[in-house]
């Protein structure tokens, strides 16, 4: 089955004997072609099925209107809530959003890069993939001038500005709690510690641990994909120890709903038992029982933010590559979950 060919200027032209530039014009709103010959010209295209071809427009002029996002998974509240905040301020400046999804996966991380870098976007924004291995594949847009932005897995770069929060204080301030919350033996449930994230907040629970005389003990840190199944499987591993640890800190809320779950399953008590604190400030840290102490992590924010340097580096308002890090501002947000003097003295 062959397709239809698409309509052009010409074949409008053809049709209301008019020359292909004045449909041109016409089409394009011009003060020079009067009201009635516009709106001749506007009604027949649509009657017709006439498409304008922005792209080859945009590659006429070298720019494509386009922004490339390139992000490690879709399913995630906090991803949905970059997302937003990065088509709020684009939606706005004309910019139309191509979004990559690279699976955990830096091998399609690097494809996606390579698929965007050759869809001729004028920008692009990245959070990296768990395994990321170099950011060598980001070069092509730096020689290229394209700008880059990465947001929340952001490296240390020669690429780009990074947006990220302040992990290692956002880790220290979710260990301390439990600790000021008579926590002895506290567990760190956390993923890949190639990535930046996890690594500085790591660095923030030893840091909590050394300044409320805890000492950091290695079995007490559990790395896995923050996956459901993984989130069950530690959960018992922590309820197979002896001594059971007191209190946790895990860096996801979804992957901290359903370790305590799994504890409330076992016959174990939140926060009585085991205290816990979980990190983004998710929808589930609010349904959940009891509520979750968690670390609020403004997605929306973020987006916004690598969006709008993004845009500052298209116009020429900022440089064009920046290594800037731009931190957002991240709090602890106190709930049921972790509230162990109050709930014994209950």
């Amino acid at each position: 089955m062959t397709s239809k060919r698409d309509i052009t200027i010409y074949d409008i032209a053809k049709v209301l004997n008019l020359s292909p530039a004045t449909v041109s014009r016409g089409l394009k709103d011009h003060p020079a072609i009067n009201v009635k010959t516009r709106k001749r010209i506007t009604d027949m295209a649509k009657e017709m099925g006439y498409r304008s071809n922005n792209f080859a427009s945009n590659l006429r002029r070298q720019k494509t209107n386009t922004i490339g996002i390139i992000v490690h998974e879709l399913k995630s509240q906090f991803i949905s809530s970059v997302l937003a905040g990065i088509e709020k301020v684009t939606a706005g400046s004309g910019y139309d959003l191509i979004i990559g999804h690279s699976s955990e996966t830096w091998q399609k991380e690097v494809a996606n890069a390579h698929n965007l870098f050759h869809k001729r976007v004028d920008g692009l924004i990245a959070s990296l993939a768990f395994d990321t291995k170099d950011l060598d594949h980001f070069a092509p847009f730096v020689q290229k001038g394209i700008p880059v932005v990465f947001f929340d897995r952001a490296e240390d770069n020669k690429y780009g500005t990074r947006v990220i929060i302040d992990n290692v204080k956002a880790g220290y301030e979710a260990t301390a709690h439990l600790a000021g919350q008579g926590c002895r033996s506290i567990a760190h449930l956390t993923a890949s510690l190639n990535r930046n994230v996890y690594a500085e907040r790591l660095q923030g629970y030893q840091q909590a641990l050394a300044d409320n005389g805890l000492t950091f003990d290695p079995n007490l840190l559990l790395v896995n994909d923050l996956s459901e199944a993984s989130a069950i499987r530690s959960a018992h591993l922590v309820m197979k120890m002896d001594p059971r640890p007191d209190g946790i800190f895990i860096t996801n809320d979804f992957c901290a709903a359903v370790f305590a779950i799994a504890l409330k399953e076992a016959g174990l008590r939140v926060p009585e038992d085991i205290a816990i604190v979980g990190f983004n400030n998710d929808v589930i840290s609010k349904i959940i029982d009891p509520k979750l102490t968690t670390i609020n992590y403004p997605g929306e924010e973020m987006g916004a933010t690598s969006a709008r340097i993004l845009l500052d580096q298209l116009t020429g308002i900022s440089p064009a590559h920046s290594t800037d890090t731009i931190i957002i501002k991240s709090e602890l947000i106190v709930r049921g979950s972790s509230l162990k003097l109050q709930a014994t003295n209950r």
